[in-house]
């Protein structure tokens, strides 16, 4: 999931490998957040899907973000599921479609979306990239060719982040 268009082209990628059943990942919100807050369209905050077998609804929730996407919302839709991961552990699906639905995103489409696996291949790709470069839980940051894995800890993640994003946009 990207917030790209096609005026931030120049602008440097975060591609960040989460899982939106990972309770590390949810602590990686506030990072997020404020990342994007200070860069605006100066930096691309890619979400880039990497379901851990160990979750259960995980793959169907990568596919879900793709269909909120598809419908205009894709962060809201994120960072909705990320914060409620518990629900999503408990309920799986319906919980999906109902977070769609407190949006005001097309429910129904949800629903089909993942019957139909009209995503899967995004999910796929993301997933079979972050393994060839070496991801192997979540969340992992990829910006200016330097991996950060935070699954054990965010502490200074973010503050790194910005300096090699600091940097990234100096040398434009």
């Amino acid at each position: 999931m990207s917030d790209s268009s096609p005026d931030r082209a120049a602008a440097p990628v975060l591609d960040v490998w989460c899982e939106l059943q990972c309770p590390d990942c949810r602590g990686a919100l506030d990072d997020l957040r404020a990342l994007r807050a200070r860069y605006g369209d100066r930096l691309e905050v890619r979400l880039r899907h990497f379901p851990l077998e160990k979750h259960r609804h995980a793959f169907a929730a990568a596919q879900a973000v793709e269909e909120a996407v598809e419908q205009g919302q894709g962060w809201a839709y994120a960072e909705a599921v990320l914060g409620r991961v518990e629900e999503l552990a408990r309920e799986g699906e319906p919980f999906l479609v109902r977070v769609a639905r407190e949006l005001g995103l097309d429910a129904e489409e949800f629903d089909t979306a993942l019957i139909d696996g009209r995503h899967i291949l995004i999910v796929d790709a993301d997933q079979a990239e972050g393994k060839a470069i070496g991801v192997t839980g979540t969340p992992t940051y990829v910006i200016g060719g330097e991996r950060l894995d935070g699954g054990k800890s965010q502490e200074g993640l973010r503050e790194r982040i910005e300096e090699i994003t600091d940097r990234l946009l100096a040398e434009q």
